[in-house]
């Protein structure tokens, strides 16, 4: 969505008329967005400030804030390692290490063919089973080192 073509902008700004009759509409625009597109980049927060009169500088804050917002797009499969207490007690910085090495790529960064995008989580409220790994919502229990190449293989063999 680099540039942005005439399609992706009347969609954009369909989203944001979905939302014209709301009093804060901002949150529900962007999470459609990211839906729809996996990523909210600058220009696109420009297009949703035209719309809900709300500066680019408040639209990014938001954007920036929460997590689940994106400014680049991310892989088909979003790995994430849960780094919370009960799971870093158990390891989960070594598999996040693991992944790391095996991918190629840091966290919060995405591999160049798009298919793995790694992040760091918080707390995903799997402690019984830490460290756990979530895969496009699909949590992997009690992850050891050994099978961190096995679980990247299983998801490269799908493509």
């Amino acid at each position: 969505m680099s540039k942005l073509n005439p399609a992706a902008v009347k969609k954009i700004e369909k989203i944001c008329m979905r939302y014209q009759g709301e009093k804060t509409p901002l949150m529900m625009i962007l999470s459609d967005i990211q839906k729809e597109y996996g990523y909210i980049p600058l220009e696109v927060q420009e297009i949703v400030s035209e719309h809900t009169n709300l500066p680019v500088a408040e639209i990014y804050g938001v954007v920036t804030f929460y997590s689940f917002f994106s400014l680049t797009p991310k892989g088909k499969y979003i790995i994430g390692v849960c780094l919370g207490t009960a799971c870093y007690v158990k390891g989960s910085q070594n598999v996040i290490d693991k992944f790391s090495e095996i991918l190629g790529i840091m966290p919060g960064e995405t591999t160049q063919d798009g298919l793995f995008t790694l992040d760091a989580l918080r707390c995903i409220g799997a402690c019984g089973i830490a460290p756990a790994v979530s895969i496009n919502g699909k949590v992997y229990p009690k992850v050891s080192l050994d099978s961190v190449n096995k679980i990247v293989s299983e998801y490269r063999g799908k493509e």
